[in-house]
């Protein structure tokens, strides 16, 4: 079993690098966000609402030590690395990737998105100091960093694919 985890800030690319690397490296890709989604059958505000954001990084934790036992490759949450434990989980268990990419870029994708309980509480300033400090954990959790800045997703998905190979031995 062989995984390879997708790090990094919210809005970073993840989901769009995971889907394009599943195709280049025929492994299955799975978002996570959205299977706890699915198993909680409500959405990630209703689950920070409801139950807060502790039973949330729970269940990031939960998900990471029990889902599927095949290789693939899954996109974590923005805050999942930001915990020794999880970071611990990964690196066992597979290559995590960091998609390291400029806050500027990141505020522009994230700014208007409903589904991010934590951009809807928090200034964009909040966000940049949240932002610093998770990138060092970012960093902490990595295998291999990807700069994301100045690069078309097509090139950051082949350098990744190529990383991945080389780490391998392919």
């Amino acid at each position: 079993m062989y995984k390879i985890y997708l790090v990094g800030f919210m809005g970073s690319g993840k989901s769009a690098v995971g889907r394009r690397l599943s195709y280049l490296l025929k492994m299955p890709y799975y978002d996570m966000d959205k299977e706890i989604v699915k198993r909680q059958k409500m959405s990630i505000p209703e689950i920070f609402e409801q139950h807060g954001e502790a039973y949330f990084r729970n269940l990031e934790t939960e998900f990471l030590l029990n889902f599927r036992k095949e290789s693939c490759i899954i996109s974590t949450g923005g805050g999942v690395a930001t915990l020794d434990r999880n970071i611990k989980i990964m690196r066992n268990n597979g290559l995590v990737l960091f998609l390291d990419a400029t806050f500027e870029d990141i505020w522009i994708r994230i700014k208007n998105d409903k589904n991010r309980p934590i951009v809807q509480r928090s200034t964009k300033e909040e966000l940049q100091l949240l932002f610093n400090t998770r990138r060092r954990s970012y960093k902490k959790a990595a295998h291999i960093t990807i700069r994301t800045e100045n690069r078309h997703l097509r090139q950051i998905t082949e350098y990744a694919g190529f990383q991945v190979n080389r780490l391998k031995g392919e």
